[in-house]
């Protein structure tokens, strides 16, 4: 058999001339689908470009040129996206100007206006999932580009311009890039502070230096985040906090006027710097395993620095409060008072810490307190859980906690808590710490957080925040939060505190049951929180709200605008609902990766990011009614249906045969946390449910599949059931509306005929297809292997079922919405670029020579590796099944007669097969890479 994978080199053509081809070629076979509806437009297209490649006319650098000119296009109009989606043409000064203004007038007195401005009303809260998918300094250009800079079109325009992410990114990157968001974001709430000084200035000249306000903080998480993971070191969480203390003493010292009156504070905040700069020092590298007296130098560091490195911000405030009295004109005086704001605001580090870890982790530390059997979820044992945990609080006594016995722990929760306590004692104990808890799913599971907290003396320095995003959560809820208020232990903690922290996920909720969904049993477990808070006479308690999402619509980020995205997240009607029974709340947004640190990325953006929260957290609550609300049954039989939908999706097969055969090969690693799950040296795992996936990953292949169904699937079928009054609800309510929005733009970045060609492409019944109309020597044995190998996968049947199930939901919304859009013709190119590229690695397979049993591996099992797309790896295990070099022993003397060896050489192989194979799959990762910016985000 002639091999044919390998181009033979030849001059690729006018790139630009091909770019129009294709782009036209995908628009024509669309629009002969409409007489063809048997035809495959997009496998049409992929044929055509892998014809092109047979004949050398398109090499794979051509391809990879091919793909950087389609990618540059959407990076360009991403770039644009960005700038209308924080809404960067108003005018930041005046915009900030007339939100201070505002406050001012509705204020009747100077106090009045301080404690509208002192009130923290939301918080941005920069976070670290897997979500950096393009590298840093693409990640920059971007940013520039969408300010109306000029570098940005530089990198732009780079010959080699790569769409992949970093290669290796680790979590002192991840805090590297979050630490450059947050200090933009900082100077943009410098300068919205500044507008409230200004107000307050003009209308009560005297008292102006007496404000400190903080309508908007910043948190992160980046660091303290181990949900999910173990390679988090509780020196590296150390260490973070100690860096975020570090920019709080940079920046402070860069923002002191030159006045006489500075000098105080330029040697209180630079001997603390020079302190903690010690500390760190000696602080373990991050990602090894110290050794005991590593540690012991460490905590050394820490407890003997203490004093001089500011524990806490008092005496920081205390000396610019001496340096305000002290100026001797408004500039100075306006200096010193933002610095001031943002000490009260954010302490001694530049953003609040967030941890997070999961609800097991708790129970588990909590096993030898309250040694009962069963799991605390289960309903039989629930009760007797909670009056255990509850007979614990009324007994628990502090105990001390030094390095040394957190060296010791072995518990993770205790772990974990214990670390808050040496930060709170020893790095920062200005502010209380937010202490998240995924997967909560009983009331018992807060009483052991604050058990724990108890337990090692941070009750009153910890927020204890339950995340509700599992469906089981979003139900049981308002039960969950009831077993918690039933205790009068968790009821005077939260009265000591004067807040009630809880988080809602977008992740989890949104695979499992659907964004659309979602964010109706969100919105209706916030109201039923206030209604709990009520009934325990909890209403001076504040509510903090955390919503975690990410910028994709896949993560419940609404598409059309930042201010639609904050509206999307706290609906007006909820707002209402909290304002009439009289209950204060406070908003957390996060902003994730490289996707979220890029609406900080620059000066600009940062201020027109701000600039959209305040409008937001500024605006009373409305009181027009919205219909939605006026049909109660609507809504909820149209919600339902959608979950009812996604539930049965994401247990279909087919489903997970669609996520799991080659879609984790389509995504590089887009963060620090460990890879996914591995076989036994058999390749990655056969994903046989979507639960096996981490929710980013998940999304993300759905966008790179072409058909984003958690954002959208469910919806015809809710439609269906009611057209007119789903036609009339998109027309005359907002909420429902806006709703459907996010819904629209997952599909108009998904298309049908893109979904059929990848599953065509793993039914055997296409290849052999092929196999019988080919005309080309050597193609019909190629075409046949990967036939014969993909029906040993049986997928196809599952397959069709799914595409069958998607069709139907898809085509009931189109006949509902009547203006259903469609994918992007350049998206649509592509996905047939790829299909080209996967193609040819698998026609590449047939040209595998036999080989013994490698390591218990087969032929038959690489090719089937190779057909999900796990392309370097089996490359590795190619070349040392043949190798490329000759064997070194060949022609050297032994001193006995030479035993057999393996005389020849694979040169050829590699050259011809292997080496292309790999060009292939970079290929790939790259459209992966372009494909992302035509959605807008990663996941």
């Amino acid at each position: 058999m002639a091999v044919t994978i390998a181009n033979e080199s030849q001059a690729d053509p006018d790139i630009e001339a091909l770019a129009t081809e294709l782009l036209g070629r995908i628009e024509q076979a669309r629009s002969d689908s409409r007489d063809d509806p048997f035809g495959s437009p997009v496998l049409r297209v992929t044929l055509w470009l892998t014809r092109l490649m047979d004949r050398g006319e398109l090499t794979v650098d051509g391809a990879g040129e091919l793909v950087r000119r389609l990618g540059r296009q959407a990076l360009r109009e991403r770039a644009g996206r960005v700038a209308r989606y924080v809404g960067l043409d108003k005018d930041e000064a005046v915009v900030f100007a007339a939100l201070a203004d505002e406050a001012a007038r509705e204020a009747a007195s100077f106090d009045a206006f301080r404690q509208a401005v002192e009130r923290a009303r939301f918080a941005a809260v920069f976070t670290a999932h897997p979500t950096f998918g393009m590298a840093r300094r693409l990640c920059h250009a971007l940013a520039d580009l969408a300010s109306g800079g000029s570098a940005g079109e530089a990198v732009v325009g780079e010959a080699d311009l790569s769409f992949r992410p970093d290669g290796r990114i680790t979590l002192q990157d991840e805090f590297e890039q979050a630490r450059y968001a947050v200090r933009h974001a900082r100077d943009a709430l410098d300068r919205l502070n500044a507008a409230f000084f200004a107000a307050a200035r003009e209308r009560w000249p005297e008292r102006w230096t007496e404000l400190a306000p903080k309508p908007v903080t910043l948190a992160s998480w980046v660091g303290c985040d181990t949900d999910g993971r173990t390679d988090i070191g509780w020196w590296d969480t150390l260490r973070y906090r100690l860096e975020s203390k570090s920019g709080q003493f940079a920046r402070i010292l860069e923002k002191l006027p030159g006045a006489a009156a500075t000098e105080p504070v330029r040697r209180l905040v630079s001997a603390a710097l020079a302190a903690v700069e010690r500390q760190l020092a000696l602080a373990p590298p991050i990602g090894t395993q110290p050794s005991l007296q590593a540690l012991q130098a460490f905590a050394l560091a820490l407890v003997h620095e203490r004093e001089a490195a500011l524990p806490e911000a008092s005496r920081l405030i205390a000396a610019l409060d001496g340096a305000l009295a002290a100026a001797e004109d408004d500039a100075a005086r306006l200096a010193f008072a933002q610095i001031r704001a943002g000490c009260l605001a954010h302490g001694v580090s530049i953003a609040l810490p967030h941890f997070r870890l999961n609800a097991s982790q708790l129970h588990n530390a909590l096993r030898s307190v309250i040694p009962l059997e069963e799991e605390p979820g289960q309903p039989a044992q629930r009760r007797a859980f909670l009056a255990a945990a509850n007979t614990e609080l009324g007994k628990v006594e502090p105990v001390a906690v030094d390095f040394g016995a957190l060296a010791a722990e072995r518990a993770s929760a205790a772990r974990m808590m214990m670390t808050i306590a040496q930060i709170v004692k020893h790095v920062d104990g200005t502010k209380p710490v937010r202490f998240l808890i995924a997967e909560t799913e009983t009331g018992y599971t807060l009483l052991c957080a604050l058990w724990l907290a108890s337990r090692f003396g941070v009750a009153d320095r910890i927020e204890i925040s339950p995340l509700f995003e599992t469906s089981d959560a979003l139900e049981q809820g308002p039960r969950i939060i009831d077993e918690a208020l039933r205790s009068p232990h968790f009821r005077d903690y939260l009265k000591r505190h004067g807040r009630l922290c809880i988080q809602f996920g977008y992740s989890d909720s949104g695979r499992y049951i659907g964004q659309v969904a979602s964010t109706f049993w969100v919105e209706r477990l916030r109201i039923r929180i206030a209604e709990l808070l009520a009934r325990y006479a909890l209403e001076d308690v504040e509510l903090v709200i955390f919503d975690t999402h990410g910028e994709s619509v896949g993560r419940g980020a609404h598409p059309d605008s930042l201010s639609d995205r904050l509206a999307y997240l706290d609906p007006a009607f909820a707002r209402q609902a909290f304002a009439k029974a009289g209950i204060r709340t406070v908003r957390e947004t996060s902003f994730q990766g490289s996707d979220g640190y890029l609406l900080f990325g620059t000066p600009q953006l940062a201020g027109a990011t701000v600039g959209r929260i305040a409008e937001a957290v500024f605006a009373p609550p409305r009181a027009e009614d919205d219909p939605i609300y006026d049909e109660p049954d609507f809504a909820s039989e149209f919600f339902q249906t959608v979950r009812e939908e996604m539930n049965a999706l994401v247990d279909d097969p087919g489903y997970a045969a669609l996520i799991g055969t080659f879609g984790p090969s389509l995504l590089d690693k887009t963060g620090s946390r460990p890879a996914a799950r591995q076989s036994e040296g058999a390749g990655p795992t056969r994903i046989r449910h979507p639960r096996e996936l981490r929710a980013i990953p998940n999304n993300a292949i759905l966008q790179q599949l072409g058909w984003m169904a958690n954002s959208m699937h469910g919806v015809g079928h809710a439609a269906s059931r009611s057209p007119d009054l789903f036609r009339a609800m998109r027309e005359r309510s907002e909420r429902f509306d806006r709703a459907y929005r996010l819904a629209a733009y997952a599909m108009a970045h998904s298309d049908l005929d893109v979904l059929r060609a990848y599953l065509d492409s793993l039914d055997p019944g296409s290849w052999f297809d092929r196999a019988r109309r080919t005309v080309r020597e050597g193609r019909r044995e190629e075409l046949l292997a990967v036939a014969e190998a993909l029906s040993r996968l049986e997928l196809a049947p599952a397959l069709r079922r799914l595409f069958w199930r998607l069709s139907a939901d898809a085509l009931k919304l189109k006949v509902a919405a009547e203006d259903a859009p469609q994918m992007p013709v350049r998206l649509a190119a592509l996905h047939a670029l790829r299909l080209a590229a996967m193609h040819r690695i698998w026609l590449a397979c047939a040209h595998i020579p036999d080989f013994r049993p490698h390591a218990g591996l087969t032929r038959e099992a690489l090719i089937e590796r190779l057909l999900r797309l796990d392309v370097p790896a089996c490359l590795v295990l190619l070349a040392e099944i043949f190798p490329r070099d000759p064997d070194p022993t060949i022609g050297l003397d032994f001193g006995e007669p030479p035993g057999p060896r393996e005389g020849g050489t694979y040169e050829a192989l590699h050259r011809d097969v292997f080496a292309p194979m790999l060009a292939l799959f970079a290929l790939i990762r790259e459209i992966s890479g372009a494909i992302q910016h035509e959605i807008g985000a990663f996941g």
